[in-house]
């Protein structure tokens, strides 16, 4: 897959009187960082009997769900409606039209805590309608600019629409165990979306950080690194023991050779750089925590939380970071307080995916742990870049 520039759009912005709806990484990009400590708050809360979580998808099934299709899906949303415009050079929405998308994705998170108010297929409706939606507004201007190769981004965002269903498929009563197969597929289709758009950018940041830097790349590496993750999502969601073993173990050689290729050693000295080598790291362990669970002694959650806190936590805060900074005319360099959040959330992935395994009596107490550092990632995130998103860019061009 070719090489994608993201930087800079390659055509003018319209200008818009409020900045904060000029391009589509702003809105969601903060609304992302706002969801990851409010979801976050209200999940610890419930862990420690202050409040409960909404009754519509059920205690646990209200954490999964909101962290993959709530927060997660936010990102996404702001960095492909970004991306697909520079891509192309054709417009995705700005103004109101970005208003009432992100308000579209705002009440998907809001409705559930409405459940005793408005009936359940209401909830479903509203929640199920921003990726399809978001998948259209996207999908106009790569097909207008006749982009074959990026709708792969259409069919992965209808294929999370499908996960969606099968978890309010069960939310609704419509099913006794759909959930837990939409929030897998739902998973394995963002850690596809990661391992498709890290091979893209990974190694172009790292050549344009690093002068005279060649990332390394081979085809049959490439090819086995995606088949070995769909193969091996197909395997865990088909609850395949021998496949999922031998795939991820395979995903795991693929993927870290991969990494390796795109790794320089200046890239640690550049936290903007090192965090999303890192979250990629996190995928690569992910594959192999979840493919040895069972032999190594590991909780059940270890392998998918390798996958959630570290590769999804991690990569998505490293990218938000990368983009804000790109497209509001700022140099590639983190403020100091973004280098704590980059070291906090990867401390969080390490005490969420090994804490309970080095000691299980205190599992509550490692998770809540997590989810502060977590909490304290995040925050340091909105702090520094909400006054970079809500303000015009500082050279003075649309964007």
């Amino acid at each position: 897959m070719a090489t994608i520039k993201i930087d800079e759009p390659r055509m003018p912005v319209t200008p818009r009187s409020l900045a904060l709806l000029a391009l589509g990484f702003r809105p969601f990009f903060l609304a992302a960082g706002l969801a990851a400590i409010i979801l976050q708050l209200i999940w610890m809360g419930a862990l420690v009997g202050w409040w409960k979580t909404p009754d519509y998808y059920g205690y646990i099934g209200w954490h999964s769900h909101e962290m993959l299709f709530g927060y997660t899906s936010a990102v996404i949303a702001g960095f492909l409606l970004t991306a697909v415009r520079n891509w192309t050079d054709k417009d995705t929405p700005t103004g109101t039209g970005l208003a009432m998308l992100t308000l579209l994705w705002l009440l998907g998170r809001l409705a559930p805590f409405l459940s005793p108010l408005i009936p359940p297929a209401i909830i479903a409706v509203i929640d199920l309608s921003f990726l399809p939606v978001l998948a259209i507004v996207l999908g106009i201007p790569l097909i207008r600019a006749k982009q074959s190769q990026n709708l792969i981004f259409l069919i992965i965002l209808g294929l999370l629409t499908l996960a969606n269903v099968l978890v309010h498929l069960q939310a609704l009563q419509l099913h006794d165990s759909s959930a837990r197969l939409g929030t897998y597929l739902g998973a394995f289709l963002i850690m596809l979306l990661i391992e498709i758009m890290g091979g893209r950018v990974i190694p172009f940041f790292t050549e344009r950080a690093i002068e005279g830097f060649q990332a390394r790349k081979w085809p049959l590496i490439e090819w086995g690194g995606h088949l070995s993750v769909i193969i091996f999502a197909i395997s865990v969601v088909a609850g395949l023991q021998d496949m999922i073993i031998i795939s991820g173990i395979s995903a795991f050689a693929f993927q870290g050779i991969r990494l390796g290729g795109w790794l320089h050693p200046l890239a640690w000295r550049n936290p903007i750089l090192w965090v999303l080598h890192a979250g990629y790291g996190w995928l690569v362990l992910g594959f192999l925590l979840l493919a040895l669970q069972g032999h190594l002694g590991l909780t059940p959650w270890a392998g998918l939380h390798a996958f959630t806190t570290g590769a999804i936590g991690v990569i998505t805060l490293g990218m938000m970071s990368r983009v804000a900074l790109g497209h509001t005319g700022r140099m590639m360099q983190a403020p100091t307080l973004m280098t704590w959040a980059f070291l906090l959330l990867n401390m969080a992935a390490l005490l969420r995916v090994f804490g309970p395994w080095l000691q299980s009596a205190l599992s509550t107490q490692w998770l809540i742990l997590s989810s502060l550092l977590w909490i304290f990632a995040f925050s340091l995130f909105v702090l520094v870049f909400t006054p970079i998103l809500i303000r015009a860019r500082i050279d003075g061009r649309p964007g």
